[in-house]
């Protein structure tokens, strides 16, 4: 497996609640090949927020092996834990394991999954707000995964989540931002909002493009757990991120309908170097 990454994070600070983070990733845990690579590739990643599905956890019971791994990476990398209600299929089921992980894990920050279509996965936007509305009158801090429409995502903000995490592709798919209209759009109208985007994201270049269109941080699994060399590729998704906020600070290019000369071709030439 690949060395790990040891350069600093750039001090580009976001803000959950009154928890300031500088890395933009955030990491699952999930169908690693083992605790080991698990821990490496957390490291690798440099993230600061490792989530954790409290279902996976209690049907893992017997064998603590990852457990103990993502415990470990925890302690040595200082990150925080957001436990998942994946696998949820309804409001009162996701509410209830909440607060399962709040005592277990001791955090008010939750990660709120309520899929309401077996075959995508999507979120049920309906169900979703109901939860969410609940646990925040609970204290939780709620990481709503939601869709990309912008009318139910000012229903959860204003049901308290301080953030949303819209999804770019249904979850595991690998492909991509699909709808980046629709992305954008959140973006432009919710522009005060911390936005993470949350799941179908395959490839190093879909986080850099994610940081591009101005989102505040992205958050995968698979791409990182499937890959061939799962330490490696935690390492390309954290430089990829970097890159693409570094990007979007910068000013990317507007696009063009038509080809625009990037070296004039009037004036006097210019010649380079040499004497008379």
């Amino acid at each position: 497996m690949s060395k790990t990454s040891t350069h600093p994070l750039p001090q580009d600070p976001w803000q959950v609640g009154d928890i300031a983070l500088h890395s933009r990733f955030l990491l699952g845990t999930a169908g690693y090949p083992s605790p080991q690579v698990l821990r490496e590739a957390i490291a690798a990643s440099g993230s600061q927020v490792v989530t954790v599905g409290l279902k996976r956890t209690l049907a893992a019971a017997g064998d603590n092996g990852f457990i103990a791994a993502i415990r470990q990476a925890l302690a040595d990398n200082g990150a925080r834990l957001l436990p998942n209600t994946a696998g949820c299929r309804s409001a009162r089921e996701a509410i209830q394991l909440a607060h399962m992980a709040r005592e277990l894990y001791d955090t008010p920050w939750i990660k709120l999954e309520v899929v309401g279509d077996e075959h995508t996965l999507q979120p049920d936007m309906f169900e979703l707000h109901a939860a969410a509305a609940q646990l925040v009158r609970d204290g939780f801090t709620v990481f709503p995964y939601c869709t990309d429409d912008l009318v139910g995502c000012r229903r959860l903000l204003d049901a308290g989540c301080p953030l949303l995490m819209p999804w770019g592709a249904p979850i595991g798919s690998g492909q991509g931002l699909l709808n980046v209209f629709a992305l954008r759009t959140l973006r432009e109208r919710l522009p005060d909002t911390t936005l993470i985007i949350d799941a179908g994201i395959g490839a190093p270049s879909h986080a850099a493009q994610a940081l591009e269109l101005g989102f505040d941080a992205v958050l995968l699994n698979s791409a990182v757990s499937q890959a061939r060399d799962p330490v490696a590729m935690a390492r390309a998704f954290r430089l990829a991120i970097e890159g693409g906020r570094i990007a979007r600070q910068a000013g990317v290019m507007a696009q063009q309908d038509f080809a625009v000369a990037s070296t004039p071709v009037g004036g006097e030439p210019l010649l380079l170097g040499g004497g008379p």
